[in-house]
């Protein structure tokens, strides 16, 4: 007889599978936030950023096809069970992307390159993780409670904009949700450029099926487990920090989503780097750009945990469910990081 999985071996599995995904499709496809940031502000080029609203449109339409046949429900996600705070969104975001850009990548494209041998990356995941938890449970928390009180939902209906809609409209909001997928999908696969380029559109997909699975998993083992394990997707912030705590305390700890996730990433950019034969170890020769990617990860950290996400944990799976925080969060990072990369390339010197 097969022994019985645990249900935090099982989420971890689950975790596990959707990082692997990931790491791929950062490795092999180039999905990176950072880059698809940089492409289009200097380079006018959106392929990539093309590739990432292909990757949030894929992940709402398999969200809402879950909800929709019963197997979501996305008043247990973690992006519902809390309230909204616009403020927290908007400042966390602008600190996120501002650090990003300082750090050269977000957590999930540090995990990337960290897989292909970069131990500048290390440094970066290490210092991320470390004030993640400092602002999350550690000595910052009392500051961040301060100036972001964290309040219940107000109402009974989740905060999103598919349940927005639905009501006003008389419809179900799962019908919103698909048809806001599909029209972000189709409003992607709308330049012909980027229809040229099959490989970006095909890890696109991969990085929202991703997602998707995340909850399909978590919501699978929620409902027939013997353990309270919440509904939860992919994050690269808080989800470090708690990969790091497994390593030093694992004795005394389960196995949760979020270490498979993180560990599915090392793994997937690992064998993607391989493949692509660009696997190498590189190491920080100028202590003056160390220093600026320790910042950088510090202020991620903060940024993230305020923000309640990073760019993958608002920017894809807060997305999916369509909540009011992912666009404001989103859109705050990508201003934070155009800010930092004006400073770091032209030094906000008047153009000539």
């Amino acid at each position: 007889m097969m022994p019985t999985l645990s249900d935090p071996l099982l989420v971890a599995l689950i975790g596990l599978f959707g990082g692997v995904l990931l790491g791929l499709a950062a490795r092999l496809g180039r999905f990176c936030t950072m880059g698809s940031i940089e492409d289009y502000l200097y380079a006018q080029n959106d392929t990539r950023l093309r590739m990432w609203g292909t990757a949030i449109g894929v992940a709402i339409t398999g969200t809402f096809l879950l909800a929709r046949f019963g197997q979501l429900d996305l008043g247990q996600t973690y992006y519902f069970s809390v309230a909204w705070m616009p403020m927290a969104s908007i400042f966390g975001g602008l600190v996120f992307g501002y650090g990003m850009a300082l750090a050269g990548n977000c957590g999930f494209g540090s995990l990337a390159r960290l897989g292909g041998g970069d131990m500048r990356a290390f440094v970066i995941v290490l210092v991320m993780g470390v004030s993640a938890y400092a602002v999350l449970s550690g000595p910052l928390a009392y500051l961040r409670i301060w100036a972001f009180p964290q309040g219940e939902p107000t109402s009974v209906v989740p905060q999103g904009v598919a349940h927005l809609l639905a009501d006003i409209a008389g419809v179900q909001p799962t019908t919103v949700g698909i048809v806001i997928g599909l029209a972000l999908i189709v409003w992607m696969l709308s330049s012909s450029g980027f229809r040229s380029q099959p490989k970006y559109i095909i890890w696109g997909a991969v990085v929202g099926l991703a997602i998707v699975s995340g909850w399909a998993g978590t919501q699978w083992v929620a409902d027939t487990g013997f353990s309270a394990l919440p509904v939860v997707s992919h994050s690269f912030s808080a989800p470090v920090g708690e990969s790091i705590l497994y390593i030093m305390t694992a004795s005394g700890r389960d196995l949760s989503f979020a270490l498979g996730s993180v560990t599915g990433v090392l793994t997937g950019a690992f064998i993607g780097s391989l493949i692509k034969g660009h696997f190498r170890w590189e190491a920080c020769e100028d202590p003056r750009e160390l220093k600026r990617q320790i910042l950088g990860a510090v202020l991620m950290g903060v940024g993230a945990v305020v923000a309640l996400g990073c760019t993958v944990g608002q920017g894809i799976t807060a997305f999916s469910t369509l909540t009011y925080s992912a666009p404001v969060t989103f859109a705050s990072i990508f201003l934070g990081a155009a800010f930092g990369l004006r400073q770091l390339i032209t030094g906000f010197q008047p153009a000539e």
